[in-house]
């Protein structure tokens, strides 16, 4: 197969994959702090930490970035089979071969428990992802308050099923050497997983509000950030054995590369050629808006695009259009809304002249694809603590900021409305993560993404909940605006069919575009 953003590798028999998985007994069992402190602690070494997150997650993934100084990924196996995960896993790993003296290595943070998945089969955990690359796994035990029973949970975990690699354990939250000791002797007694170290208890979570110490542009760290980051690399390279854990990491087995292997072309791709000029995609990344994979930008990149970065808040805010004959000068061919936190900052985007632009730029043709965050650009306007902000008014429904989250999970569903980016009839998967719901100033417009699991923009029948009546997805000209976050490689069509109507709409305004 061959076409724009496909993924092709081939390498060789004994090229080594060095790689190690991080998880825990449940959510908020230490396993980010003992991955961030890995990742740092390894770069300082000269070592090339490519990080990845299971699942879909953008905050944790761009804390590791930001402690491996590389973009961290994302492995989904709800959005990508098992083939096309590793195909992926080694499309990424083997680029970095070239360019690392000091060595590589591959870490990846589960989510959840190790064993947690979308059934009690497990479907989706970070288990099945760790046996997927053969990845050794290394577990961050929460100590508190327990001796002898850590040894009981580690004994039945690690048993509980076959074909997983256990690299050893971390003992978390240490409460004094005392402590320590009696949880060593516990677990040699018991078990025979090795302890690679021991993490004394802190005396406040260095990441409350993870989110909150990201910087303005969403791709740095603030200065006490920066310094969380060096501190928790110190106190892992301080308590955790890192050659031991970095022996393990090695002594993976090689993946299966007896075989090209390929993730599937792109389709729809009559308007990419590689004759043509490449049309320019705006994407806005700043303070309100940084939820972006890395895979999405590289799918366009990869289909003939030039990415052109905004910014809406921020010292370099993006020049503005104040109608349509002059939105047609724009100097983008389309844009990129992706997700973050609009409504932390209601007040600069409701007086962007950007904002305010977004219409007209629609009304010209010129095609926008925004997704949750960016959605709530393109409302009628943002309503956070009884205050309504305007925004780009493009669809007649409000925003309404709540106190608990309004759609939090996988979404899956069939695309049902015509527009540039998707086939009629193809089954869509992503996810969903949003504190705002839709308020309708009249009926809803029709929608063009029916959920068959997740909340979307809500329901169009009184039974409230998820269901075949969950909607998401609405359409304006070459506009789509929708909840639902999606993965370029588990959706093949979305890059190429993007670029071709950024090209065409270049075309069609008789603007030059820039090669």
């Amino acid at each position: 197969m061959s076409g724009a953003g496909a993924l092709s590798l081939a390498a060789s028999h004994d090229m080594p994959l060095p790689r190690i998985c991080i998880s825990a007994f449940s959510g908020g069992g230490g396993k980010t702090l003992l991955a961030l402190g890995l990742t740092r602690a390894f770069a300082a070494q000269g070592i090339i930490v490519q990080p990845f997150k299971k699942g879909p997650d953008y905050i944790d993934a761009a804390w590791l970035s930001f402690a491996a100084g590389r973009p961290a990924r994302n492995l989904d196996p709800f959005v990508l089979p098992q083939e096309r995960l590793r195909a992926l896993f080694l499309h990424v790993m083997t680029r970095l071969q070239a360019h690392a003296p000091n060595g590589i290595l591959a870490l990846v943070e589960g989510n959840r428990g190790l064993y947690d998945g979308m059934d009690t089969m497990g479907t989706c955990s970070t288990a099945e992802l760790a046996r997927t690359l053969d990845c050794p796994v290394i577990l961050s035990v929460d100590c508190t308050k327990m001796t002898r029973t850590t040894a009981a949970l580690v004994r039945g975990v690690t048993s509980f099923e076959p074909g997983l690699r256990f690299a050893g354990i971390v003992l978390n939250q240490i409460g004094s050497g005392r402590h320590e000791t009696s949880l060593r002797r516990a677990l040699e007694a018991y078990t025979d997983i090795p302890v690679l170290g021991a993490l004394p208890r802190l005396a406040k979570n260095p990441l409350p509000e993870r989110h909150m110490g990201i910087a303005s542009s969403g791709s740095e760290l603030s200065p006490q950030a920066q310094e969380t980051m060096d501190t928790l690399g110190s106190l892992v390279a301080l308590h955790v054995d890192l050659e031991t854990v970095l022996g393990a990491a090695r002594a993976a087995p090689p993946l299966d590369k007896d075989a090209e292997t390929v993730l599937p072309a792109p389709v729809h791709t009559s308007l990419c050629t590689a004759s043509t000029p490449k049309p320019r995609i705006g994407y806005v990344r700043d303070a309100a808006l940084w939820f972006y994979y890395k895979d999405n930008l590289e799918a366009l990149e990869n289909a003939g695009a030039q990415l052109v970065r905004l910014s809406l808040v921020g010292a370099q805010p993006a020049r503005p259009a104040e109608s349509s004959h002059e939105a047609q000068h724009m100097d983008v061919d389309a844009l990129y809304l992706g997700g973050g936190f609009p409504e932390d900052w209601t007040k600069a985007l409701s007086s962007s002249p950007f904002v305010r632009a977004l219409a007209a730029w629609a009304d010209a043709g010129m095609p926008i694809y925004a997704e949750c965050g960016g959605f709530m650009l393109l409302t009628q306007g943002i309503e956070r603590d009884g205050k309504l902000w305007p925004m780009g008014n493009i669809f007649p429904v409000i925003a309404q900021c709540c106190q608990r989250p309004q759609g939090l999970g996988y979404v899956s569903g069939t695309v049902c409305g015509k527009n540039p980016y998707f086939p009629q009839g193809l089954c869509l998967k992503g996810h969903e993560f949003h504190y705002s719901r839709c308020l309708w100033k009249n009926s809803p417009p029709p929608f063009a993404l029916r959920l068959h699991k997740g909340r979307g923009m809500g329901t169009l029948s009184p039974t409230d909940g998820e269901g075949t009546d969950s909607m998401d997805g609405l359409v304006y000209r070459n506009v789509w605006a929708s909840y639902t976050h999606i993965f370029a490689p588990a959706v093949s069509c979305w890059a190429p069919n993007f670029v071709a109507a950024a090209r065409q709409f270049a075309v069609t305004r008789g603007e030059r575009v820039h090669g």
